[in-house]
């Protein structure tokens, strides 16, 4: 026990010397410096950041989980992450470095007006606080709990032991969004980032070789031989009609809504784009987005693979407690010694998202609000304070409701992933418009803004239509791309934008570019082709 401590802490703590070390001489009193890492990083830190925002406790628990119940169909989450974040170095960091943006709402203020800029920054810090960061904190909380017996082992009850892990993540994740900004972050990230990798593939090794008695190819045989029926990838279910609303994910889905939530989180998120926006040049963006595909098309065997193994030890004993297979597998297979690393690798991923979400959220508050709602703009000595002012208040308000969110009704957790479809699809649309619907002008933004909004809250949650809620992104987007056409037609405005290069950073591209990005795609596509093939054994 003292030595899994000692561990954890030696390992957190090595992480903060060295993320201090690559910050201690940086200029973090400007607004690049402390909101864009002083657009320093290189394509390895940003592949890490990027990685470990992505991945946090539920991929580890709920896509374990939901593998263990349904198989490797929610594989299509992260083969498609491959083929946006193509299309993000090929298409849309190029643009948004020439342009130098800060934030994505910025671009909008460019193409559209000041009011877009605004909403769309309203509605982002809106989707923080409501939807994202209480719930990272108590999730991730509630999931050490669940994979670490962290109660128990300290001798305090359970409820004690998730409020002391949310002060001490929220603590934590708030000093370093505070007091080291984007740099800080993306370092931390880095460690932790590549740790989780290290760590989580060590699950599946173990258990292929204990499956497959210290043989790692009788291991894999064992498994594709007892249980090929969980590697299928490709659901039958119905996306429209009759069950499907219950439906997991229909394989149709993939080429209406998934495509659109793909692209907005890869490519316009903040919490996201914001690494890439860091970048001290193109070519290492570029490198930065195509390694961290590369990293997503392995993503399965941490947060898939090790569901399906559950099934081979387990069977269908825990059908209906999916969420505590992989703390089983992991009590099962890991050795006592390395508890205490993966624990701190576990609360640094839990870490990542919280406190990109935290920077990301004081970033669009100082540059949009604050500095971008003045007429003059606000005075740049006073834009990184405040960034730190909001980050503290965010800080302090998320560990505060955190813990209350274990007192909302059953499912509401579902129900505000589900939510993210009101936010998504209308920004991801104005954003679309803004750069490949030259007649669409800022009264048709505004109104597509509103329309994409109601729509999906009247057909998803009131009306609740036969059909799955990812397709109704790709209809609430064909729908929204027809309103803003037609307000535009009978509305005023000027519509006229070019994209200048102002110089942020050099702008020659990376020159694997082109070859690494055909490869991302054509390995995304296969993917589907092997498991096809295993599950067909």
């Amino acid at each position: 026990m003292v030595v899994q401590i000692l561990s954890c802490i030696a390992f957190m703590a090595i992480v903060a010397i060295w993320s201090w070390w690559h910050v201690r001489r940086e200029n973090l009193s400007t607004q690049d410096g402390y909101f864009l890492a002083g657009r320093s990083l290189g394509g390895v830190v940003i592949a890490g950041s990027l990685l470990l925002t992505n991945i946090s406790t539920e991929h580890l628990i709920g896509m374990n989980g939901s593998a263990y119940r349904n198989g490797a169909l929610v594989i299509t989450w992260e083969v498609t992450s491959a083929i946006a974040l193509v299309i993000g170095a090929v298409y849309f960091i190029p643009r948004y470095l020439k342009m130098g943006l800060t934030t994505i709402p910025e671009f909008l203020e460019y193409r559209f007006d000041r009011r877009v800029r605004s909403i769309m920054a309203f509605l982002l810090i809106v989707s923080f606080v409501a939807t994202l960061l209480p719930i990272v904190l108590y999730t991730g909380a509630l999931n050490i709990e669940s994979l670490f017996d962290l109660s128990e082992r300290l001798g305090i009850s359970q409820s004690a032991g998730i409020w002391l892990s949310v002060i001490v993540i929220g603590l934590i994740g708030g000093v370093y969004a505070i007091f080291g900004g984007l740099k800080m972050v993306a370092y931390t990230d880095t460690i932790n980032g590549f740790g989780l990798l290290a760590s989580g593939l060590l699950i599946p090794i173990l258990a292929l070789w204990d499956i497959g008695d210290s043989s790692l190819s009788l291991g894999i045989s064992r498994l594709v031989e007892t249980v090929p029926e969980k590697f299928r990838v490709i659901s039958d279910e119905p996306s429209v009609g009759p069950g499907s609303r219950e439906a997991i994910l229909p394989f149709s889905v993939l080429f209406t809504g998934m495509i659109l939530n793909q692209l907005y989180f890869w490519t316009m998120h903040q919490s996201i784009i914001q690494r890439a926006l860091g970048a001290k040049s193109l070519a290492e963006a570029q490198k930065g987005l195509l390694i961290t595909g590369g990293l997503k098309i392995l993503m399965p065997l941490i947060i898939i693979l090790p569901g399906i193994m559950a099934f081979y030890y387990f069977g269908d004993e825990y059908y209906d407690q999916a969420d505590i297979v992989y703390p089983l597998l992991l009590k099962k297979l890991i050795p006592s010694w390395l508890i205490g690393i993966y624990l701190a690798v576990v609360i640094g991923a839990v870490l990542s998202t919280f406190n990109s979400a935290l920077n990301s959220a004081a970033t669009i508050f100082s540059i949009d609000f604050y500095q971008g709602g003045e007429s003059d703009g606000a005075p740049k000595q006073n834009v990184v304070l405040y960034g730190k002012i909001v980050s503290a208040i965010l800080a302090v308000l998320a560990v505060l409701i955190a813990p209350f969110v274990a007192n909302a009704p059953e499912g509401l957790y579902n129900l505000l992933q589900e939510l993210n479809g009101i936010f998504f699809i209308p920004m991801c649309t104005v954003i679309l418009a803004g750069f490949f619907f030259k007649k669409v002008n800022a009264a048709g933004a505004k109104a597509g803004l509103v329309f994409g909004f109601l729509f999906y809250i009247l057909v998803n949650f009131i009306i609740q239509i036969d059909m799955h809620f990812v397709h109704i992104w790709g209809l609430e987007f064909v729908l929204n791309v027809v309103v803003m056409h037609l307000v535009s037609r009978y509305t005023s405005g000027e519509n006229s934008f070019t994209i200048t290069d102002v110089g942020a950073v050099p702008m020659r591209p990376w020159r694997h570019t082109t070859w690494v990005s055909i490869l991302l795609v054509i390995i995304s596509v296969l993917s589907y082709f092997y498991f096809t093939s295993i599950a067909s054994v």
